[in-house]
């Protein structure tokens, strides 16, 4: 992976505007959307069961996040995700919460029985629950993975799940279960704004819509966030996350070629 595969799949998303349909949370909707279209994609969001399959088939991607559950939004998932597969299409799992309630973990397994899955991003907490083992959480917001290695952590869970995993956090980690990155872009303000994660999954979509290697889809997404997100908080000051906001659309939109060579910082692990 380098940078100019990334300025390549940058441009691929801008320039034909893949369609990304979300289920996701009720508290991102409005965020995700505004951000996916700042990048150049095209958002859907819709819910109802009776056109959750029709919407997959006719989509570039389809992201599915537990934020705010309930059965309707399960089922809804599962089938929006049996059709994506059925016509491939890439499925991106956000498992917001996993391990938070007993009902939160068993639907993500469930999920992840009835639907082949593309990658799964999420904390080293939710991703440490989503495999069985013990990462702390406080209500849908993770704490530690009682010091395991997130790099060990999220090739295990790529092995275990037979999918990209994705593990973000100060550092974000992106597994086959054979080759591991590590990418060290990004500012600790993206987590005082809440959705911020939740969006960065559905940009992930994007560029798995436009690329079918999905390590270098992830690593992509993952650095061109991280470098938009550092801009912004450059533009929005370290103590104004309502600015900085407003600056990451921003950023998404503008961020480009010189900015990528400048300050992406990506590295491959040796795994094992």
């Amino acid at each position: 992976m380098n940078v100019e595969t990334g300025l390549a799949l940058l441009n691929r998303v801008r320039e034909r505007k893949p369609l990304v349909y979300n289920i996701t949370n009720v508290v991102v909707t409005n965020f995700t959307a505004n951000g996916l279209l700042a990048l150049g994609a095209s958002p859907v969001m819709a819910y109802a069961r009776e056109e959750a399959a029709d919407m997959a088939r006719i989509s570039g991607a389809l992201v599915a996040n537990i934020g705010t559950l309930d059965e309707s939004v399960v089922e809804s998932i599962i089938l929006a995700g049996r059709s994506a597969n059925a016509h491939g299409v890439p499925v991106v799992l956000d498992p917001v919460g996993a391990g938070a309630t007993a009902y939160r973990t068993e639907a993500v397994r469930r999920i992840m029985r009835e639907v082949r899955l593309t990658a799964i991003r999420g904390n080293a907490g939710e991703i440490a629950n989503v495999i069985g083992e013990q990462g702390e959480m406080k209500g849908v917001d993770a704490g530690d993975t009682n010091g395991n290695d997130p790099a060990e952590l999220v090739r295990r869970a790529a092995e275990r799940l037979g999918t990209v995993a994705i593990v973000t956090g100060r550092h974000d980690y992106v597994s086959d279960g054979s080759v591991t990155y590590r990418i060290s872009n990004g500012t600790p303000l993206l987590t005082a704004v809440t959705g911020t994660g939740c969006l960065l999954t559905s940009i992930i979509g994007a560029f798995a819509a436009v690329e079918p290697d999905t390590v270098a889809a992830a690593v992509s997404a993952l650095a061109f966030y991280g470098v938009a997100a550092e801009l912004a908080v450059d533009s929005s000051g370290a103590d104004r996350p309502g600015t900085f906001q407003t600056e990451l659309l921003n950023r998404l939109h503008t961020t480009g070629p010189d900015d990528l060579r400048d300050r992406v910082v990506v590295e491959r692990l040796n795994n094992g």
